[in-house]
């Protein structure tokens, strides 16, 4: 789907949240649990230039740090928190999980991260924000009303067959006691089918783990098919557990909106990265508790 008809329909269980500082791409299904604060961002709002523009959350691809701290900065703000609380993850296509906890506020912009590898990261604690980071991939949120825990995972096609969403979920059944039926889940804007070709040798590994193949793989010419990640990662999601009415499904494209959204395939790797973002409300009071 295009942004311009998204904006109009608000499609997928999302809205488009333009008045903060960062405008940020919210599900309904995710705010009406009241206990978290969550955002997908979008090229808006920051002051990154160039093919970086404007709003860049990557120190890895060349952008000047300054704009990239001033960018976290801003969506921090929006997210009604400040840097320090952020914990970012270490992307490298894994299915590794983090618990974190009070001690890795700050890892990835303040602080220096004392893990590798990590591409999910949960908590219990209020206040922390989760960070991911997109452009194309997909992204996970994962919240559990019964038990005030969440979980935010990064899933391109590696973690997919890999069933990253699956491993979140187990994380987080052993962490806190999180049931699979309580959790409710969404699935982030990244690459639509259409825009997502891969080779012979990609779409064997899906056909071998998803036996009902056929739901997520277009065959196109001899030796290249296109992949429906939302499908497959909905599928991941309900065989762990996760109920239809509890998991909702973009239908926004990162590569159909290269104008608003930064995409790897759209850009030939000339971009910089969107943020998902994911945190615990802290207690009315503001005060926390052994409750």
């Amino acid at each position: 789907m295009r942004i311009e008809d998204f904006k109009r329909s608000g499609s997928g269980g999302v809205f488009f949240l333009k008045e903060e500082k960062v405008p940020l791409l919210k599900f309904h299904l995710l705010e009406e649990t009241g206990i978290v604060e969550h955002g997908f961002t979008t090229r808006e709002g920051g002051v990154s230039t160039g093919i970086f523009s404007s709003l860049n959350l990557s120190y890895t691809r060349g952008d000047d740090r300054y704009a990239v701290d001033e960018n976290f900065r801003r969506t921090a703000m929006s997210l009604h928190a400040s840097v320090e609380d952020f914990v970012l993850t270490d992307q490298t296509h894994t299915t590794h999980i983090r618990l974190v906890t009070a001690r890795d506020r700050g890892k990835g912009i303040t602080e220096k991260r004392d893990y590798q590898d990590i591409d999910g990261l949960i908590t219990d604690e209020p206040g922390i924000v989760l960070a991911a980071f997109f452009a194309d991939c997909v992204p996970l949120f994962f919240v559990d009303p019964a038990h005030h825990a969440i979980g935010l995972s990064h899933s391109g096609w590696r973690g997919t067959v890999s069933r990253m969403g699956r491993e979140t979920v187990r994380a987080m059944q052993e962490a806190y006691g999180s049931r699979p039926e309580d959790l409710v889940c969404a699935i982030g804007p990244s690459v639509c089918q259409s825009c997502y070709e891969i080779s012979e040798d990609v779409a064997a590994c899906f056909q071998e783990e998803f036996p009902a193949s056929e739901e997520i793989l277009r065959a196109t010419v001899p030796g290249k098919f296109q992949l429906d990640l939302w499908k497959a990662n909905e599928l991941v999601l309900t065989e762990a557990g996760v109920t239809p009415e509890h998991l909702a499904v973009t239908d926004i494209c990162t590569c159909c909106n290269p104008d608003l959204l930064f995409s790897h395939r759209a850009s030939h790797g000339k971009r910089g990265n969107l943020g998902a973002f994911l945190k615990l409300k802290l207690p009315a009071s503001g005060v926390l508790t052994d409750q």
